[in-house]
């Protein structure tokens, strides 16, 4: 009986995973960045780590090394300082040293700044993203015109838009419409700001780029695990640049298709559709797991 179980569960984990509702958010007393969703945040989170092997070591040696002077040579144990000027092999250490440090920091992190410029291959295609005081405006590049802004989701909307779970839609996070983008796809993102100079980033993906009035600054992602991710704008706008969130929801081709095609007549009704098609998804998969463990047991 365990060999039909572990088939069993092995169709289930892949589904399990692809409908769970992730929502990635800034947690209380976090030191370590966001889940990563894309490659490019995985190689940032990589490169961060890295770079600790060369901090940590070089302010330990920076504190010994203090340390040392103001033990071995204060006023009264050196009564008669050194006049020694220079040391030909100490100059030699301290300039060749940081140049190597520096070069095995600056060549990785290049390649990193490539990559975050280069995408993997075509954009599917481009949403532009337009800041405003104090909210986000999208426009999908495609061929049904979709456009809609984003607002900070307040308390007393929560219920007309469904959204009570403040799980997964916290306070000061959570916004009317979000963003929609499907998984595992290239999505080119046009930055621009009406109004004053904005920032749209979003953690989990390794996006951070200003929106700038009268320019467009380009930037992409490719999401490849389903979920909602939040973000802020990360430039002071006004007095109410807290209130500012960014979200974005990744879903399935499929679902995504169907947002789309539904979001060009009635924006409202497409996301009521998106919410329950994820909702079912994830009733589903958890009653099939639940009766795995019943014949489990």
């Amino acid at each position: 009986m365990r060999n039909p179980l572990h088939a069993v569960w092995a169709l289930l984990v892949p589904l399990l995973m692809a409908t769970q509702a992730n929502a990635e958010q800034p947690v209380d007393w976090q030191i370590n960045f966001q889940p990563a969703a894309t490659d490019i945040m995985r190689e940032i989170s990589w490169f961060n780590d890295y770079t600790l092997w060369f901090i940590v070591p070089i302010t330990v040696l920076v504190l010994v090394l203090l340390v040392v002077v103001i033990v071995r040579f204060r006023a009264s144990a050196n009564p008669e300082p050194s006049k020694t000027s220079h040391n030909t092999l100490i100059e030699v250490i301290w300039t060749i040293g940081p140049v190597v440090i520096l070069l095995f920091l600056a060549i990785p992190s290049f390649q990193l700044l490539n990559a975050q410029f280069t995408p993997p291959d075509e954009p599917q295609f481009t949403v532009k993203a337009t800041g405003y005081q104090w909210y986000w405006g999208y426009e999908y590049q495609v061929e049904q015109e979709v456009s809609f802004d984003s607002i900070l989701l307040s308390d007393s909307d929560r219920a007309s838009y469904g959204k009570e779970d403040r799980k997964e839609y916290p306070r000061l996070l959570a916004v009317d419409n979000e963003m929609v983008v499907p998984v595992n796809a290239t999505v080119r993102v046009l930055v621009t700001a009406a109004d004053v100079i904005h920032a749209f980033a979003m953690p989990s993906f390794g996006v951070k780029i200003d929106a700038v009035p009268g320019r467009l600054n380009e930037t992409w992602f490719k999401a490849d695990r389903e979920g909602l991710y939040y973000g802020q704008c990360s430039e002071l706008c006004g007095k109410d640049h807290a209130y500012m969130p960014i979200a974005i929801r990744v879903v399935s081709e499929q679902q995504y298709g169907a947002w789309l095609a539904a979001a060009a007549d009635d924006l409202e009704a497409a996301n009521a559709q998106l919410l329950a098609s994820i909702d079912q998804a994830e009733k589903t998969v958890e009653l099939a797991a639940n009766d795995v463990q019943k014949i489990e047991e």
